[in-house]
């Protein structure tokens, strides 16, 4: 699924607009306790922004939603949402929330169950990936018998 650029931005902007409200001024501490839940819909090309307690935060149409007619909706949906999530982060967005860390920004489904973690947010924890870990067994293994051999 491509999407056009007023479109990624309408994403972002709705992104935005559901965290704004979270906003503190620099040096207070982290307060509430959510995280924030993205739904989107094939069939009316909504995307839906909640919080714990179900309430929307923010809403937009994406039009190309609506013509998807891939059975991948969900896949495609979750990339491209993660894309922009990633790109808010880095941008530092959400630098200063009021929300608690750890908090995560996750897909769900029409019954509002969670699908997939879009994006944990917590500055003190190392998120491992699949890159990181690349060649591990391989170093422990030389390592252990290295040991053995002393």
């Amino acid at each position: 699924m491509k999407l056009s650029q007023q479109s990624l931005l309408s994403i972002e902007s709705t992104i935005k607009k559901a965290v704004a409200k979270y906003q503190i001024p620099e040096g207070e501490e982290p307060s509430i306790v959510t995280d924030v839940h993205l739904q989107p819909n094939p069939t009316s090309g909504e995307l839906l922004i909640y919080d714990d307690d179900d309430n929307e935060l923010a809403s937009t149409t994406i039009n190309e939603w609506v013509s998807y007619e891939a059975d991948d909706f969900e896949k495609e949906a979750e990339r491209i949402l993660t894309s922009v999530l990633s790109k808010v982060k880095h941008s530092g967005y959400f630098n200063h929330l009021s929300l608690m860390e750890p908090y995560s920004f996750t897909l769900i489904d029409d019954d509002k169950e969670t699908t997939t973690e879009l994006l944990l947010v917590d500055s003190e924890t190392l998120i491992v990936n699949d890159e990181l870990l690349k060649g591990l067994d391989e170093e422990l293994d030389a390592f252990l018998k290295d040991l053995l051999e002393k």
